[in-house]
């Protein structure tokens, strides 16, 4: 992912002025927005570094807590021994909007700090709508007998199970479809896989089924890219 967001953020005019991998020094002096895709034990760390460089972040790390309350402050006190810091002021006056799958953190002035969402891909947050459609749609008619579940297929490399974007799909069924508790999820790792989300209805006279497959990870380096010019224009 990394490679891929420097490469379209290239293409697309800008100029990368840090990379950090594991065990680099952590310098974006120079950033104007940080781009986040590593791993759910590390990304809540990384934004909070970046926020005491008073950098925004663009997030697409998914398996982790992003609730920015008492624990996440706790967490950012125990490791800068105390200090006063840019990010432990963020955290004291920011300001939260949340969606199903996404999350934007903005500071006291209203610039945003912190966009996550559980997918950046163009075509996946089409996915998303659809999905909410045709969940209201059979709640609308009755339901039908219909019973939803999902099937998410990733690499092996993914760590989270089920993806970020299958608990987005759920949690947007079951938003629509109350007082459904809970939709089963299938959770697949193989091989070399993008992502490959189904949804599907099943009834005794038929079943509906609405699927996205991912053909590479290029649409969520582009969604991210975008997500991050979004921060610097405004």
């Amino acid at each position: 992912m990394g490679h891929l967001i420097e490469e379209i953020a290239k293409e697309r005019g800008h100029e990368i002025v840090a990379r950090i991998d594991v065990g680099d020094t952590f310098d974006l002096k120079d950033a104007d927005v940080a781009i986040e895709f590593t791993t759910p034990a590390t990304a809540e760390v990384n934004i909070l570094r970046a926020w005491d460089a008073g950098v925004p972040v663009v997030c697409g790390t998914t398996g982790w807590n992003i609730a920015f309350g008492n624990e996440v402050a706790e967490v950012h006190t125990t490791l800068l021994n105390g200090q006063a810091t840019h990010a432990s002021a963020l955290l004291k006056n920011c300001k939260f909007l949340r969606t199903q799958n996404k999350v934007i953190v903005t500071d006291e002035k209203g610039k945003k700090m912190l966009v996550w969402s559980s997918n950046f891909s163009v075509g996946v947050n089409i996915f998303f709508e659809l999905n909410k459609f045709l969940a209201k749609q059979i709640m609308a008619n009755g339901e039908g007998g219909y019973t939803p579940s999902i099937k998410e297929i990733h690499h092996i490399h993914k760590l989270d199970k089920p993806s970020g974007t299958a608990k987005t799909l759920s949690n947007d069924i079951m938003s629509a479809v109350a007082p459904l508790n809970a939709i089963p999820i299938e959770s697949i790792r193989e091989g070399e896989v993008p992502g490959t989300h189904e949804v599907k209805w099943d009834s005794e006279e038929d079943t509906i089924v609405i699927t996205h497959i991912a053909k590479g990870r290029r649409g969520f380096a582009l969604g991210a890219v975008m997500a991050a010019e979004d921060i610097i224009d405004n």
